[in-house]
């Protein structure tokens, strides 16, 4: 299987202090990919440096073998790559229907057939089309934020802690969604606290620490290992 993205020697640093240490990583195409470590461990920060939000200090990224290393936010959203942000960062003075169009910019077609994707995999959001975001339950908003992001037509949606914050039943609802997402054939990055539930749905998985890839193995393999049951998944047995 091909790898839809690909990072290689990635290098990011804050004044200084290197937040992602010459890490390479592979996402092959089609699949579920998870990275999984404590906070501060750099995980949001590769997803932001991917997405041209944060810029490296050196690194190869190449998606569909296309060099992104130093291009705009902007351009790499209209190659096919979007982020789910921390926190859901809704509009919350706009629509449920206006934060979806948002998610569109750089489309100039018919959006009618993307919309009712989305309403298709979120009915709530469709009962909710013109309720303002703010007002939305923090389920809801995630519900709305990864719908947004759909609505470029990404081939590869990146999502960082989809589940935080979040009561379990949604958490198990919005963990079904990125199987369904992926069945349909986007490729997903997945950045989650919930170690165990990332790990049960991604086909490859790798573990950060202090900037640096500790662990890589699929998900089967991670779960079943002891060292990462003892640092992320407590006292959860197999």
């Amino acid at each position: 299987m091909s790898n839809i993205l690909e990072i290689r020697d990635l290098v990011v640093s804050y004044g200084g202090i290197e937040a992602v240490k010459n890490i390479s990583l592979d996402v092959p195409e089609g699949q579920i990919v998870t990275l999984i470590g404590a906070n501060g461990a750099g995980k949001s920060t590769t997803l932001k440096t991917i997405s041209g939000i944060v810029k490296p200090k050196s690194a190869s990224i190449r998606f569909q073998g296309e060099e992104l290393s130093g291009k705009s936010p902007d351009y790499i959203v209209s190659k096919g790559i979007t982020l789910v942000p921390e926190g859901r960062r809704v509009f919350d003075n706009l629509s449920v229907a206006e934060n979806l169009k948002i998610g569109a910019y750089l489309r100039r077609d018919s959006l009618k057939g993307d919309m009712e994707y989305v309403y298709g995999l979120f009915p709530r959001l469709k009962e909710r089309e013109w309720q303002m975001a703010g007002t939305l339950s923090g389920g809801e908003q995630q519900m709305l934020a990864v719908g947004r992001a759909l609505m470029s037509r990404p081939k590869l949606i990146m999502m960082d802690e989809p589940s935080l914050g979040l009561a379990p039943l949604i958490v198990k609802a919005i963990f079904e969604i990125i199987k369904t997402i992926n069945e349909e054939g986007i490729t997903v990055l997945l950045i989650e606290q919930n170690a165990n539930m990332a790990l049960k749905v991604a086909d490859k998985g790798y573990v950060m620490e202090t900037g640096e890839i500790k662990m890589e193995g699929t998900g089967a393999e991670l779960l079943a290992n002891e060292e990462i049951k003892e640092a992320y998944l407590g006292k959860q047995k197999k």
